[in-house]
């Protein structure tokens, strides 16, 4: 079977976007279940399981209401979701611009998820229990107030500043200190790759703008 531009770049939208959302609520469903709130374990010195929880975007920062943040990313996937529809019938972006879109759009669904569906499927409990998978509208929160799920923790170096330094002179620095999801590494790495490699296609050449549907 042969494969067009298009449904090659259809076929691959998919795939990553499939790809990502198994992979981030499988991690996230474990930790959940298996550990407990702020535990964390050292797998290598650099590299931590350490589950912890938030209301806020990428790698734990706050912005404003809950509420408006979840909203906020459900427009954001439907205008991704329709974009990548749009690259699919024009057919003329590479496949790792259109992978670079789906990890943004991937990601976003994924914490999506945790936002809209965790606080009425699980539990919440105090350390050192372990939350539960419960039935729709027994959990811990309601619909679109729940705790996005963070677990990836990467201590790479730490150092004291000296103290002849003003303001930071002897005080501990840790790089890097976020913990983050497998959602919003694909974030990064799709809005990076899009900045680093593909710049390009974020503007439209005169009589290509896209239309919708």
């Amino acid at each position: 079977m042969t494969f067009t531009k298009s449904k090659r770049l259809a076929v691959i939208a998919v795939a990553v976007v499939a790809a990502v959302i198994i992979a981030d609520q499988f991690m996230k469903f474990w930790i959940k279940t298996h550990f407990y709130l702020g535990e964390d374990y050292e797998i290598f010195s650099w590299f931590h399981l350490r589950f912890i929880q938030n209301n806020g975007m990428a790698f734990g920062f706050e912005f404003g209401s809950k509420l408006l943040l979840t909203l906020f990313r459900i427009i954001l996937v439907c205008f991704l979701c329709w974009y990548m529809n749009w690259l699919v019938k024009k057919a003329k972006v590479s496949c790792g611009y259109m992978i670079s879109v789906a990890l943004v759009a991937a990601g976003a669904l994924g914490n999506i998820i945790d936002c809209v569906a965790y606080g009425e499927i699980f539990t919440n409990p105090a350390p050192p229990h372990v939350a539960m998978l419960v039935p729709w509208g027994e959990g811990y929160g309601t619909l679109f107030h729940g705790l996005v799920v963070d677990m990836l923790y990467f201590p790479l170096f730490s150092f004291t500043w000296p103290e002849w330094l003003p303001w930071l002179g002897g005080q501990d620095f840790s790089f890097f200190d976020p913990v983050f999801n497998i959602a919003d590494a694909a974030i990064t790495v799709g809005m990076f790759m899009i900045i680093l490699f593909y710049s390009k296609y974020l503007s439209f050449e005169e009589g290509e703008k896209p239309k919708k549907v």
